[in-house]
């Protein structure tokens, strides 16, 4: 079966592939079976279950996580996002202001005229109530930087597409090659990314992905109480990657700072132990009112913990967080390396090297 369109509507760092969810959908539901990610990232737990007819949802704190994943879960219709992106084009061009660049580092990544129109889409985009917005700013956020000497899609100065390399580091970067931002029509870029998109139609279903702290799940999600069948998640790697930080031009996009900030959610790079393994037990915790009886909870994991000792944290980490419910591992760990992780190429040795992946059940 052909991907989706939708399934890389942006690009994400360490987001695991939809086959991996397809895998265990097909082995432990049935359609019309709930499925629910506590750290959707951007979506493919969430869309892939709706592509195969499970009612879904999905939390994560990341601002670009939920509005990604939520253009996925509820998309607008082609005909909207096409008369959003004119009606913003046109009022674009009638603009009085022109407006100053946040800081220097912007006017290095992507050319001026480009740059003008990036911010008058921050300005007016309103991503959190509206879902036509949220799906253009999803579009812009896929497109916002990447490799953009490979691609006419991409509209900044040649940077990974997965990840904001630092200000700094980026301009020294530039300069050492003397790479130059390219002209790109914004307006142009989305049309022809929203035409790709829909090529294919959307899901049957239609889910629910929301913005917060997944510890306080079960009272976002308070109608799916006893209702999940499934959990496929991955949560943040021990001390490997800050997603906050790593997404701080995205952010930006949204509304955020014009810098990176470190630790803006305190929980994305834990680098002690036993503060991990408490994290992920306060999580298990906030989802264990979700899940129907017999249920299962699939875990990717990875990052700086040697192999015997997940086993053991994970599984006391279930047996702390859901204390009134029995929790066992039901099948062999399977472990993977991980290869070719497009960052390398511009910080060579960033990624990790293998994940696990676990199947518990729940009664």
């Amino acid at each position: 079966m052909a991907r989706h369109p939708l399934h890389s509507l942006c690009p994400y760092f360490a987001m695991f592939p939809e086959g991996f969810v397809e895998r265990h959908v097909l082995a432990f539901t049935k359609p019309g079976d709930v499925v629910f990610d506590p750290f959707c990232g951007r979506g493919t737990t969430v869309f892939q279950s709706l592509l195969m007819h499970r009612p879904a949802a999905g939390m994560d704190i990341n601002p670009v996580a939920a509005c990604v994943a939520g253009s996925k879960a509820d998309p607008p219709s082609l005909i909207d996002v096409l008369e959003r992106v004119e009606t913003l084009e046109k009022a674009f061009a009638l603009r009085r202001k022109i407006r100053d660049m946040p800081s220097p580092f912007f006017s290095r990544c992507f050319h001026h005229e480009t740059l003008q129109q990036i911010i008058f889409l921050r300005e007016r985009l309103a991503w959190k109530t509206d879902k036509v917005d949220r799906f253009v700013a999803a579009l812009t956020l896929g497109a916002l930087h990447g490799e953009s000497h490979k691609s006419k899609l991409y509209l900044s100065n040649r940077m990974p597409r997965t990840i904001s390399t630092k200000p700094d580091y980026s301009v020294r970067w530039w300069d050492e090659r003397g790479l130059h931002p390219p002209a790109r029509d914004t307006f142009a870029v989305i049309r022809e990314l929203a035409r790709f998109r829909f090529k294919a139609g959307p899901a049957a279903l239609v889910g629910t992905v929301r913005m917060g702290d997944s510890r306080s799940a079960s009272h976002r999600f308070k109608k799916l109480n006893g209702q999940v069948k499934l959990v496929v998640t991955s949560p943040p790697y021990l001390d490997v990657t800050d997603y906050a930080e790593d997404q701080w031009l995205r952010l930006w996009f949204l509304g955020g700072e014009n810098e990176p900030i470190r630790r803006r959610f305190k929980d994305d790079r834990l680098t002690n132990k036993a503060t991990y393994w408490q994290f992920l037990s306060q999580v298990w915790h906030g989802i264990a009112p979700l899940l129907a009886p017999k249920s299962r909870v699939v875990v990717r994991i990875g990052g700086r913990i040697p192999r015997d000792e997940l086993d053991s944290g994970l599984q006391a980490s279930f047996t702390q967080g859901m204390e009134d419910k029995k929790v066992r591992l039901v099948v062999a760990p399977i472990t993977s390396e991980i290869k070719g992780r497009q960052t390398n190429n511009f910080r060579p040795g960033a990624a990790a090297s293998v994940e696990h992946d676990f199947v518990f059940s729940v009664r």
